[in-house]
Parts: C-alpha cells; structure tokens; sequence
C-alpha cells in the first residue's frame, strides 16, 4: 500500500502581508465608525432627507429650472411647511403641556386617594406607596432611571441642537450636489460595470423616498385622526397628543400601540373610562386601517417588502441602534434586498453566458 500522498501549501510572505493589511484595514475602518458614529448618523439622516425631497426637486427641473434654482426652491418650501407647522402648533403645545404639568400634582392627589379612573391602583395594589418607598430608597433618578448629571443633559440638548443645524445644511447641500457627486463616482467605475451600479442606486433611491415620503403621510394622517378623535371626546391635550401619535406613529408597527396607551391613559385621567374607551376603540380601528391598507401601500410598492421581513427588520434595527435603528431598518432592508437582486441577477447572466457554457 503506498504511502498517503504529503501536500505542501505554500503562503508567500506578500499573500501573509496582504492579509494582514486587509485585517488592519477592517479595523481601522470599524474603529473609525465607532468614533464618528454621531456624525454618521446626522449624514444617514440627511441623506435619508434628500432622497426624500429629491423628486420635487426633478419635478421643477423638468419644469426648466436649474438644479440649483430647483433645490433651494424646494429646500425653502419645506423649511416654511415646517415653520407654518411649527407656528400653528407650538403654541397650543406649550399650553397644553404647561397646563398639563400643573395637573399633574391634582392628578397624584387623586390617585393617592383612590379616587378618579385610576384610584383602584392605589386601593387594591398600593401604588403610590410602593413608589414612594422607591423614591426613597433609590432617589428618584434611580427609580426613572436618571442617573446623569445635569452637565450631561445639558450637552445632550447642545449636541441635539447643533445635529439638526448640521442635518438642515447636508441636506441641502445633497439636494444641490447629489446628483453631480454620484455621476462623479460612477464615472470611476469600468465601462461594463457601470449599468448595474445604476440600477442598484435607482432601486435602493426609489424604496427610501417612498418610503420616506409614505412613512411621513401615514404618520401625518395618524396625528390628524387622533388629534380630532381626542378633541371629540373633550380632551384638554389633544394637540399635545396628536403630535405625540404622529411622532410615534413614525416607529413602524409599535409606535402606533405605544401612542395609543399613552393616549388612552392620559384620557382616561383627566376625564373618565368611558371616554377613554372610545379613544382605545379608535386606535383599534385606525391601526386596522393602517395596516391592511396605508402600511401594505407604502412597503409594498416602495420596498416591496413582506410583513414578517419588516417585522424582522424593525426589531434588528432597534436592537442596533434603539428608535433610530427602528426608523430606517425598512429602508435599509429594501436597499440590501435591491442590492442582492442585482448580484443574483449578475451571477445569473454570467453563468449563461456563452463564454460560461464553453468551459
């Protein structure tokens, strides 16, 4: 019997240092994510943004206006919605939340003295008792979870003013040189590679502005509908509230219920059961409506998206990244499955190639 046959591998020293590069590439480049995730995220945002109001900016192209000219029309369009927006509503938030602070302390009252809708929480279950003795024993950081010094709340409010200026201006600046700076970059690619980039971007472009642009109106009509549900059954917070559903509304599929609960206890709260009840029944129906009708319209056709890899996307997304991971992981999810059309596709049209079948 002869011998088993000994196979020598041999690694060139060049193969072993370009491996090792490659490794310390990666982390450089993962250690470099990690420290300017910030900043990546306000450039996620902004490019999200962008996408989103780039075709107003194509249609007022079409119409013969530069692309400056359309950008900067359709930038201040939407900085005055806001604004209008923000006029008509703020006001009556400030109120309505001021007003509502000041209630509060009436509301622990009647709580402590089993009275109101919720006053069976203290007769049966004790709770304001079982708070207090946690207040006292943990502070009551411990028991919210506040446990940051307040120069840390203060830099958080300085950080979050300083992303949304630094978000308004790369989204502008998206708006105005995104389409150069892409034909830019495909421009470096090889001849015969550049028609499938192409596809790839118009696909992963078309599923996050409709997604975007979908998500927004959804969340727009969800606020609408329980900002009028909430003043039909004599809420003194319902604008405080329908901005709440509408901001909420934005998570997909758990934002709708947990606006819901916070809705239908404050309801229930300030007025009675009943009235609660009728808010309850509300965001049944509506969230019925949504999802059968307004969420199958917008991932359906934007990035076209079954329910179950939604569901499985939100859930990843927040557990990567909390709300913000929830609120782009649809988008995310329809550019990698137009990203691995196209590579499928490409390894398909290379296999019945004839060059392929000749070999």
């Amino acid at each position: 019997m002869a011998p088993p046959e000994v196979r020598v591998v041999v690694v060139r020293p060049r193969t072993v240092l370009q491996v090792l590069g490659i490794v310390v590439l990666v982390g450089l480049t993962l250690l470099l994510v990690y420290q300017a995730w910030r900043v990546l995220t306000w450039i996620l945002i902004a490019g999200v943004l962008a996408a989103a109001l780039n075709p107003a900016v194509e249609a007022f192209e079409r119409r013969g206006l530069r692309r400056g000219w359309a950008a900067s029309v359709v930038f201040g369009l939407a900085l005055l919605a806001f604004t209008v927006i923000g006029y008509l509503v703020i006001p009556s938030l400030v109120s309505q939340v001021s007003n509502f602070v000041n209630a509060v302390p009436g509301f622990v009252d009647d709580l402590t003295a089993g009275r109101g809708p919720l006053g069976f929480l203290q007769d049966r279950y004790q709770i304001v008792d079982r708070i207090r003795a946690a207040i006292e024993k943990q502070g009551v950081g411990g028991v919210l979870g506040l446990s940051q010094p307040a120069l840390d709340a203060v830099r958080s409010v300085v950080t979050a003013v300083a992303g949304v200026v630094t978000i308004i201006f790369l989204t502008f600046f998206m708006l105005l040189e995104g389409p150069r700076t892409i034909a830019m970059l495909l421009g470096l690619l090889p001849e015969e590679a550049r028609p499938r980039f192409e596809r790839v971007g118009r696909d992963v472009y078309r599923s996050i502005s409709g997604y975007v642009t979908g998500n927004l109106a959804i969340s727009v009509v969800a606020g609408t509908l329980a900002t009028v549900v909430l003043f039909a059954v004599g809420s003194d917070y319902a604008i405080a509230l329908g901005l709440v559903v509408a901001v909420l509304d934005l998570v997909p599929l758990a934002g709708a219920t947990v606006a819901a609960i916070i809705a239908s206890t404050v309801v229930a709260i300030e007025t009675d059961w009943v009235r609660a009840l009728i808010v309850i029944a509300f965001f049944i129906a509506y969230q019925q409506f949504e999802n059968q009708l307004l969420q199958p319209l917008v991932y359906g056709r934007t990035v076209e998206l079954s329910p179950l890899v939604v569901l499985c996307a939100v859930l990843i997304g927040a557990q990567l990244a909390g709300i913000f991971g929830a609120l782009i992981a649809i988008p995310v999810a329809g550019s990698l499955l137009a990203i691995v059309r196209e590579v499928l596709a490409y390894r398909r049209e290379v296999s019945e190639s004839p060059e392929a079948s000749k070999t």
